[in-house]
């Protein structure tokens, strides 16, 4: 699939790209390119673009043929995250996976995960990690209450949850990383693009 602008108002654009991938890395590039576009929000494959006036036909092609560019490590900002990996639904996730226990807290904790976006609730990022032995589906039956700080898997995803609330997600452990906090600028300690790395607390 190549690239399509959809309209939204005068005042902004999506853009649809390719796959994740292509999002993620031409994301960086795209502000230094059209200087009206004044917040990029990020989804899984695509990028709203709010804009100060309308895009020049020049500036609509340059967003369909922009070509991504992938950062270093060095480059981008980073955080560690410890982890308690004693989640409910470690041994579960051991199942569907055929690792062990101790194999997946090993790929959690041994791969780099970039925030792609966030949403469902605030300070939730959604985490794309490398290692596709993590790949598990949602929980047939949700909680209805999953704690705040719980560690979870989903398809190609992880993420954190910030607050209690109900959930599907697989938990593997929970952190104690303040993930939103309106005393900080900006509140949500993920933000996309970060790099993210989890830790083993020691405490499974």
């Amino acid at each position: 699939m190549t690239r399509r602008l959809l309209d939204y108002g005068s005042n902004a654009v999506l853009l649809e790209c390719a796959d994740l991938t292509d999002a993620l890395s031409v994301q960086p590039l795209i502000k230094t390119q059209i200087g009206q576009i004044t917040e990029i929000i990020p989804g899984a494959r695509t990028l709203m673009l709010r804009l100060t006036e309308p895009l020049s036909p020049a500036d609509r092609k340059t967003l369909l043929t922009l070509p991504g560019q992938a950062q270093s490590v060095a480059d981008q900002e980073s955080v560690v995250i410890e982890v308690d990996y004693s989640g409910p639904d470690l041994e579960e996730v051991s199942s569907l996976t055929g690792l062990s226990a101790e194999e997946v807290v090993a790929a959690h904790t041994g791969q780099l995960w970039t925030v792609a976006f966030c949403g469902f609730a605030p300070g939730f990022g959604y985490l794309h990690g490398e290692d596709e032995r993590l790949r598990v589906p949602r929980r047939s039956t949700p909680r209805t209450k999953v704690p705040p700080g719980a560690v979870g898997l989903a398809d190609e995803w992880s993420g954190i949850y910030p607050r209690s609330g109900p959930g599907g997600w697989q938990l593997i452990g929970r952190t104690d990383a303040p993930l939103w906090d309106l005393d900080r600028d900006p509140p949500a300690l993920l933000q996309p693009g970060m790099q993210i790395r989890f830790e083993s607390s020691g405490r499974s």
